[in-house]
């Protein structure tokens, strides 16, 4: 009887609808050519980039569990019960690394529960890359997600933001849903100073990428679309 625990490999995904092996390692490949237990976020968009990466492998021998927002807590220390028999599990992240906004987060932090060896994979974080080519401080920032919709708390987020990048000296990344990138881009040129450097970064490894920095009087003479287009914005204020 083998007593020995699966692992628990974190697997990134493209960041678009570029070929895989184009932004990803060959090690993705093999590992999940071994791997026949997932947990992902949707399973239609999942399997599409397994058979993507993998053609030759058998769908039909994919088990798959839904990690989403309709998820019961309650249900995810089974998904790694495979683990506990000795087979590996793949979290896979809808776009990008998992566990980094993204809901994997609470599925690593079982697998430490556990004692479940957790294997990071190299993959594309868009929030990372965004951060490399901003040319703004790689050595302290900080990722604050989504900023409230309601356009008062929004304003007030961005100048508490703007506060913090200066009193710390701390790059600020935050994200915004990708219909209303357009308006985000339109409150930060009219509620930060126009000395303080924006950096858009769009579509990031994708053949439309975009990525400018430039101060906030920069972008009010800007024109660019982000209309549904996956984008991170930085802000530093010197």
């Amino acid at each position: 009887m083998n007593n020995a625990k699966g692992k628990l490999y974190l697997i990134p995904t493209r960041l678009g609808d570029n070929a895989p092996l184009e932004v990803l390692p060959i090690s993705i490949k093999r590992i999940i050519e071994n791997v026949d237990y997932y947990i992902v976020e949707n399973e239609k968009t999942a399997r599409r980039f397994i058979k993507k990466i993998s053609s030759g492998k058998s769908q039909a021998s994919l088990k798959i569990n839904i990690l989403n927002k309709f998820t019961e807590e309650t249900e995810l220390p089974d998904y790694l019960n495979p683990c506990l028999d000795g087979k590996n599990v793949g979290l896979l992240s809808e776009a990008g690394c998992p566990a980094i906004a993204d809901p994997g987060a609470e599925i690593v932090k079982i697998a430490h529960q556990k004692e479940i060896q957790v294997v990071p994979l190299v993959g594309p974080s868009s929030i990372l890359l965004a951060l490399m080519s901003s040319g703004m401080n790689g050595q302290n920032f900080a990722f604050n997600g989504y900023l409230p919709i309601e356009k008062s708390e929004r304003k007030s987020a961005l100048k508490q933001l703007e506060r913090l990048s200066f009193e710390k000296k701390q790059t600020q990344i935050f994200i915004e849903t990708p219909y209303r990138n357009n308006k985000m881009l339109e409150d930060i040129c009219a509620s930060l100073n126009v000395h303080t450097r924006v950096c858009v970064a769009c579509d990031i490894t994708l053949p439309t990428e975009y990525i400018k920095t430039q101060t906030v009087k920069g972008w009010k003479h800007t024109t660019v679309d982000l209309h549904k287009r996956p984008s991170i914005f930085i802000i530093q204020k010197d």
